[in-house]
């Protein structure tokens, strides 16, 4: 996999790195998918990093630091963007500022993005209103958009786009496969992630799993997800009539349990 950080006003540096699953990708021209992943602080760069230490080994990531102290309005969004970006199949949007998300077109634009992520993991940093702009104008350029809420909702399902799916195979709601050890099958002795939500978490969940007994294994894994930390919002969501780190949370858990129901196991075996 490649990747590379665009420095604001000074040359890009290349990094090369392989995925542990060693998979390669390509899109539908028989390239590598592209992706281009804009972010402002610790949130996004937690999850750029994350996704381009185990994304397929040949897919191509690119990322750009946008400043902090945006206007809440962007009158010219070549005021804090390069002149240039990467060429791009998807880009995805992890501002925390309203600011990020209108200048999605223009990062469009600039990268030829063909598709875009533009997730909430906190209301504050793109209302549902704004997402809702942003959506009928990429539509108006030929350009898919999802807005997952939070990113590790994300499925292949949300999309007919090639690019969003491609990704959404990869990373979004999480999907893991547990095994129990040979010699006591009520204790986790494996969990092999399938998909895995952008910023991380279920790996690390999964390697603390092992050697759980069943029973304690889906509260555990609500608990680990805490810790890991989950940074969506604990801020009450009106649409979901919850907070979206419960919600985000309740993904992980959700999965946990169904593999160990998938097993054999449920709350009466012994």
């Amino acid at each position: 996999m490649k990747s590379l950080e665009i420095p604001r006003n000074e040359e890009a540096h290349h990094h090369h790195g392989c995925s542990s699953e060693g998979e390669t990708e390509r899109d539908e021209a028989g390239r590598p998918m592209r992706i281009f992943i804009a972010i402002q602080g610790y949130y996004g760069e937690r999850m750029a990093e994350n996704i381009k230490r185990h994304a397929p080994a040949n897919w191509e990531v690119n990322r750009l630091t946008i400043p902090a102290g945006l206007p809440a309005i962007i009158d010219d969004a070549d005021e804090f963007l390069p002149r240039e970006l990467p060429a791009a199949d998807l880009l995805i949007s992890l501002g925390e500022h309203p600011g990020v998300a209108q200048m999605i077109p223009d990062m469009v634009k600039k990268s030829g993005a063909r598709a875009v992520v533009a997730s909430a993991d906190n209301r504050a940093w793109l209302p549902f209103g704004l997402a809702r702009q942003i959506k009928q104008k990429l539509e108006s350029m030929g350009v898919d958009m999802v807005y997952p809420v939070p990113f590790c909702t994300l499925t292949e399902d949300d999309s007919q786009n090639h690019y969003i799916r491609e990704f959404a195979r990869h990373f979004g709601r999480p999907d893991v496969d547990i095994e129990f050890y040979k010699d006591d099958r009520h204790r986790i002795g494996k969990v092999t992630v399938k998909r895995e939500a952008p910023c991380g978490s279920t790996r690390f969940v999964a390697d603390h799993l092992v050697g759980i007994w069943f029973r304690e294994a889906t509260e555990q894994a609500g608990l680990l997800h805490h810790q890991f930390p989950c940074l969506a919002t604990m801020a009450m969501d009106r649409e979901f009539q919850d907070t979206l780190m419960h919600r985000a949370g309740n993904m992980l858990k959700q999965t946990v349990q169904q593999s160990i129901k998938d097993a054999g196991l449920d709350r009466y075996s012994v």
